[in-house]
């Protein structure tokens, strides 16, 4: 841990406290706003929506004008997508609410990078380590995010109101942050693109495919879950400081065992840490399948968060290994877009499952996306395996 690796792990805290204060609340203003109870997450979709659109655009401008410049607009843009979800509260206008969230979008397509920045700012030996640290930054957002929503929610007449207005405030303080962290140069920045293979050459990689399927469909169950968890025990009669609670263990299992994730893919492999994450996906799912007690929802989240854990430093990483230092933009945009095309269909998915079919019928949904990770994990397993056999014969 270097200072510069600390200051963007305070500025992954600060981006967590944004998502979770966002996790918590867009939900239920969303509710209370929605035309129809189904359309209850869209605010929530539109979040993730809006970084699919932004990621592309973010690769452009992080090639063209660095990474702390970029970092900085997001940042720029967090704040007044913020200030206007707070005024889209007090008019009670659900449209505008929904327009906001997307707009914030760019801010958490710039802020996703923020693990792959990590990875530059150490040498090739402690990228596993470099990533999982500012990733444990999150815990910052564990503490920062359900009880700032909490302790804002009655701060202005329309309820969460006041939770978005500090968010402003939020934001303002990790560019502060941000403006003392000197990132290395990107290859060709403010100069021609030097070239590189194409994103179809790079994403025919089978270990870029299961890569990318680890990050996106492993971010996608735990936001299916998550984004549902608050209108679930609402509908369970579970009072708001409930789910706060629940969510912001949640957001610990996370992001605690970053502290060793990157440790632990340095000594056994990233496949069979992502096989431990799946493993624990499937034990959520079937805590949830046994109640609808507190206990119940909260083991549950966490066992959820400690699985998406693994899965995305593990995704992550083996992520790393695909590309070239000329291709990283192309190849880390294309890795978001997909985590956040799966995380725009989740999220509002969630809304409409938990409004119709309820809880039980999600957990049980989510079973058929984490078959899909198991067989590309085995695949991927199977095919090194044979090529370390013929490497061996050979």
């Amino acid at each position: 841990m270097n200072p510069q690796l600390l200051l963007l792990a305070l500025c992954q805290g600060l981006f967590l406290s944004n998502n979770v204060t966002f996790v918590a609340i867009n939900g239920l203003v969303g509710l209370s706003l929605a035309p129809l109870p189904w359309m209850a997450t869209l605010p929530v979709a539109g979040y993730v929506l809006g970084g699919a659109m932004a990621a592309p655009l973010v690769a452009r401008h992080q090639r063209a004008w660095g990474r702390r410049k970029t970092f900085q607009l997001g940042l720029l843009v967090a704040m007044i997508a913020s200030a206007l979800c707070a005024w889209a509260a007090i008019i009670g206008s659900f449209w505008l609410l929904t327009a906001a969230t997307m707009l914030a979008g760019y801010y958490n397509a710039n802020a996703s990078l923020y693990r792959f920045a990590a990875a530059e700012l150490v040498g090739p030996s402690m990228k596993e380590k470099a990533i999982s640290w500012v990733l444990a930054g999150g815990l910052i957002g564990a503490v920062v995010g359900p009880n700032l929503a909490t302790a804002t929610r009655g701060a202005l007449p329309q309820p969460f109101a006041g939770a978005y207005i500090a968010l402003v405030g939020v934001a303002l303080l990790a560019m502060l942050l941000m403006s003392r962290i000197q990132f290395p140069p990107l290859v060709a920045v403010g100069s021609a693109p030097v070239q590189g293979r194409p994103l179809r050459e790079i994403a025919r990689q089978p270990v870029f495919i299961v890569a990318v399927t680890a990050c996106a469909l492993g971010y996608g169950v735990m936001s299916l879950l998550m984004s549902a968890t608050p209108i679930a025990m609402a509908q369970c009669s579970h009072p708001f400081a409930s789910a706060a609670l629940v969510l912001e263990w949640h957001v610990v299992g996370m992001y605690l065992p970053s502290f060793f994730t990157g440790a632990l893919i340095k000594r056994f492999g990233a496949l069979p840490i992502m096989a431990i994450g799946l493993l624990l996906n499937i034990g959520c799912v079937l805590i949830a399948l046994s109640g609808i007690d507190l206990m119940h929802f909260l083991a549950a989240l966490i066992t959820l968060g400690v699985g998406w854990n693994f899965l995305f430093i593990g995704g992550t990483t083996l992520a790393t290994t695909a590309y070239r230092p000329e291709e990283r933009t192309t190849a880390q945009a294309a890795v978001d877009f997909c985590v956040y095309a799966t995380m725009t269909v989740t999220a509002f998915g969630s809304g409409a499952l938990v409004t119709t079919g309820g809880w039980v019928a999600m957990n049980k949904g989510s079973l058929l996306p984490l078959a899909m990770l198991g067989a590309a994990l085995l695949w991927l397993a199977l095919r090194q395996r044979k090529a370390g056999l013929a490497a061996v014969s050979g």
